[in-house]
């Protein structure tokens, strides 16, 4: 008997993959195309488990959409650029492009011997100036058609690494590399008109019927779309050019509870008095301190100063209410002034609470008495209320139906009206780094901003920077900074801020269309291969970039760059669960932690090997490098196989949830890879007369198989595909049937294992003579006529014990099943040569035998 030798199978497999270039994307016109893509990774360096689960499902899909006779697209990039190649760099010496490359040809070597079903002469970096050129020049084409613009705005300013940082990267209201305390800066910056597409990208969620509906409501949310009513308050004192102060708000039926109003410390009345005053001067810079984040808004205390001018209510001119300059209002959310109506809402409550302003209820539960407020009351929508200050003309409703009601009166006495406002706030896209895409446009004292030429595309980033001071490299690099302007050819300056890493990610689906074209892509290619039939990828970018990959589609779109199909890029998206793994951990002479690699632990004594000292396990956690709880494939792979890892995290749980990795899990998954081999060369070695016992048994158990494996993995349970493979190798193994119907069913046993561990299917495909190769093997389909079922096998259950079973035509008379019943070698043994008490058939079902 042969062995099972994966560490030869395997590379053999994948050389002959190659040298046939059976993963080779074609535009085929007379086929039907799939294109299958995963979440392209960062290249750190390494990949982890977590990789291996992600790709192995993507190649699950890819291979048997191939099989199915489609022309498959399933690409790989790196997602290049970032801070971490800077802060390498930094910590280490050398340039971001070397790390970052040499990061990519490493993972790159893990990657191939996984075996994935990859077309590698599609692969890129967004680093690559050939992708990054492209890029510019879409940036031009979308400045070109308005929908990118340059305005000053108020960012996160990390005051040690002197740059923006996205809400992303600010932790605790610190900056993520330098741990700086974030303050709130005015920069001119360049902005996406993504909230022009809000409504869009809203309502177009309702047709993403294949993504989690967990995503589009966090997508919904992200947009937040909300109707309410804009409206001005007429100012007392106020300085020249502000007569009015326009507000927005989503509960216009709680105006008769207003106490005052606020603004943002960056509204224009603020900055007014900012200039004239230097208290409100030295007051709006203490509010710059925090960041710009709503969670850090949010949870920062409450503070704000009153700047002496008034307002008068528009539902009586005889009431004024103060203006104050608060914190926590945002200047590009509304109008970036609020109507504060401490009574319904825990922030103006608290808010009021420390200024001592009044608190004024407009309304209290249906049932309640009116009483002084000790926190704010904000009813549930459908909770029935009882109004105490609702105003003339508005009806006394509650939640939806009160706010129309308000919006209705003020919109028909002409002092507002009635407005839908979004969440979504233009995307900024400048950052002050090196190691990003260059923005494509030059400052020119005489022509002002000016695009460059698309012939002098791409603006490469120079190589010769360093990194021994704060700040972005290319502010400091005058041979690259200085240029002659487009238009006019005086001396100008090129901007110096790069693209958001965001941007990279936004279009790369559509650029492997056509990786190598010198346009940002292909028409036909683009026509052919888009949209994305299935995504896989974490939900931690439930929200962003695919927000983002929307709109740049619509973007795309609409300058010429994909089809009008396509502004949905993705027609289904799958979300896996993470891979986990336990932590092992002891501490140290001053009680801090120390953790410890898996390979470091003696799992049956629960010890160090090095010292023998006891460890504390933490059950299923994330993998983590700082927690050293990180399974390495490559390990895997050398000790059982690619097919072994592959297995195993397709095997153990639904794909959506998190699997926890171990090693008894590894060990029993290529046991029975092991045990499949076996099966084969054993049945391989068969006398050829055997006779046909159980062949029509052998073959319905095949094309269920087939049925059963081929709807599992058409809607993603690879896990009860396995479960129905085990079962079927179960079968044959047990199978007394000739041998061309045994290796029949091993050939298609090989064909339904294919997806998911492809080098031991070509073994056993080879080992029992089937033709070529596998993986170019049409999928096998079930005949419909073997999945009739003719008999049926009922339990036999003796005083309510499962003891034997028996099985019977469907139709057989039930005075004939009781006949096979009693002939059954454990009743007969149980009964001892008397008669049961009771003997009850249930058609179909199940044979109670009472004795």
């Amino acid at each position: 008997m042969s062995r099972y030798e994966p560490s030869q199978s395997e590379q053999k497999w994948q050389a002959a993959w190659e040298a046939a270039g059976v993963f080779t994307a074609r535009r085929d016109p007379a086929r039907p195309k799939y294109y299958v893509l995963e979440m392209f990774p960062y290249p750190s360096g390494r990949i982890h488990m977590g990789h291996v689960r992600n790709y192995t499902m993507g190649d699950v899909v890819a291979r048997y959409k191939m099989s199915c006779g489609f022309s498959v697209l399933h690409p790989m990039g790196w997602d290049a650029f970032g801070m971490p190649a800077e802060n390498a760099a930094i910590e280490r010496g050398g340039h971001p492009k070397d790390w970052t490359y040499s990061n990519i040809a490493d993972m790159r070597a893990q990657m191939k011997p996984l075996g994935l079903s990859i077309d590698w002469s599609r692969e890129f970096a967004t680093c690559d100036p050939e992708y990054y050129g492209q890029q510019q020049a879409m940036f031009l084409d979308m400045l070109e058609a308005g929908l990118v613009y340059r305005k000053n705005a108020v960012v996160n300013w990390d005051p040690v690494d002197m740059t923006v940082l996205a809400n992303e990267q600010v932790e605790d209201g610190r900056g993520w590399r330098s741990g700086a305390l974030v303050e709130r800066k005015e920069l001119t910056q360049w902005f996406f008109k993504i909230s022009d597409y809000a409504g869009e990208l809203l309502a177009a969620l309702d047709g993403l019927k294949d993504w989690p509906e967990k995503v589009r409501l966090m997508q919904a949310n992200w947009i937040g779309q909300s109707r309410g009513l804009q409206f001005s308050f007429d100012t007392v004192d106020a300085p020249e050019g502000f007569g009015k102060i326009e507000v927005y708000t989503t509960r216009p039926d709680t105006l008769m509870g207003a106490s005052f109003v606020g603004i943002s410390p960056d509204h224009p009345l603020a900055k007014v008095l900012e200039a004239a005053n230097p208290e409100m001067a030295e007051f709006i810079a203490q509010c710059r301190k925090g960041g710009t984040t709503e969670e850090a808004i949010e949870t920062a205390e409450k503070i704000g100063l009153d700047t002496g001018i008034r307002v008068k209510h528009p539902l009586d001119p005889n009431w004024e209410l103060p203006v104050w300059i608060a914190n926590f209002i945002l200047m590009d959310y509304g109008t970036g002034a609020i109507f504060g109506c401490p009574a319904h809402d825990a922030r103006d409550f608290e808010f009021a609470t420390k200024y001592a302003l009044p608190i004024n209820p407009v309304f209290v539960a249906e049932g309640a008495e009116e009483a002084a407020l000790t926190e704010a009351f904000v009813p549930m929508k459908s909770e029935p209320v009882r109004y105490i200050r609702g105003f003339a003309g508005a009806e006394v409703q509650t939640g939806e139906d009160g706010v129309a009601s308000a919006i209705t009166v003020a919109e028909t006495q002409g002092w507002g009206t009635g407005v839908t406002k979004y969440r979504l706030r233009d995307w900024g896209l400048s950052r002050q780094r090196y190691w990003g895409c260059p923005i494509p446009v030059v400052h020119c004292a005489s022509c002002g901003v000016v695009p460059e030429k698309k012939e002098n595309l791409p603006i490469r980033l120079p190589d010769d920077v360093t990194f021994d001071k704060p700040g972005n490299p290319l502010d400091r690099h005058p041979t690259w900074r200085d240029c002659s302007c487009p238009k006019c050819g005086a001396p100008a300056r090129r901007e110096t801020d790069t693209m958001d890493t965001f941007v990279d990610s936004s279009w790369y689906y559509a650029r492997f269309t056509a990786p190598h074209a010198t346009t940002p892509t292909v028409a036909e290619d683009a026509d052919y291969w888009m949209n994305v039939d299935q995504y896989i990828g974490g939900i931690e970018h439930a929200i962003l970039h695919l927000l983002y990959s929307r709109f740049f589609a619509r973007a795309m779109a609409k300058t010429g760059h994909l089809p009008a199909k396509a502004i949905e890029p993705f027609d289904a998206l799958f979300t896996q669960g993470m891979v986990t793994h336990e932590i092992y951990k002891t501490t140290d002479a001053n009680g801090r932690p120390v953790w410890h690699l898996p390979e470091e632990v003696d799992l049956e004594t629960g010890t160090l090997k090095a010292t023998g000292e006891k460890v504390e396990i933490i059950p299923s956690a994330k993998m983590s490098k700082s927690k050293k709880n990180v399974v390495d494939p490559m390990n895997i792979i050398a000790q059982f196989g690619a097919d072994t890892a592959r297995w195993f995290v397709m095997s153990d749980s639904p794909p959506e949830r998190d699997v926890e990795w171990t090693a008894s899990g590894a060990e029993a998954a290529c046991k029975h890879l092991t045990r499949v081999w076996n099966l084969c060369d054993r049945i391989a070695s068969l006398p050829d007369d055997l006779p046909p016992r159980e062949d029509e048994a052998l073959l319905r158990a095949m094309h269920r198989a087939i049925a059963d494996v081929t709807f599992s993995i058409e809607n993603f349970a690879f896990n009860k595909a396995i479960a129905k493979l085990y079962e079927f190798t179960n079968t044959l193994a047990k199978s007394d049937a000739s041998k061309p119907v045994r290796q029949q069913a091993m050939r298609t046993l090989a064909q339904l294992m294919a997806p998911m561990v492809p080098h031991l299917a070509e073994d056993v495909w080879a080992h029992q003579g089937g033709e070529g190769l596998v993986v170019r093997a049409p999928w096998p389909k079930a005949d419909p006529a073997m999945l009739v079922e003719d008999t049926v096998t009922l339990p036999i259950q003796i005083n309510g014990k499962r003891r034997s079973e028996v099985t019977v035509p469907k139709d057989m008379p039930v005075s004939e099943v009781e006949k096979l019943v009693l002939a059954d070698e454990t009743v007969i043994k149980v009964l001892a040569g008397g008669q049961p008490k009771k003997l009850i058939v249930v058609p179909g079902r199940i044979v109670n035998v009472v004795i």
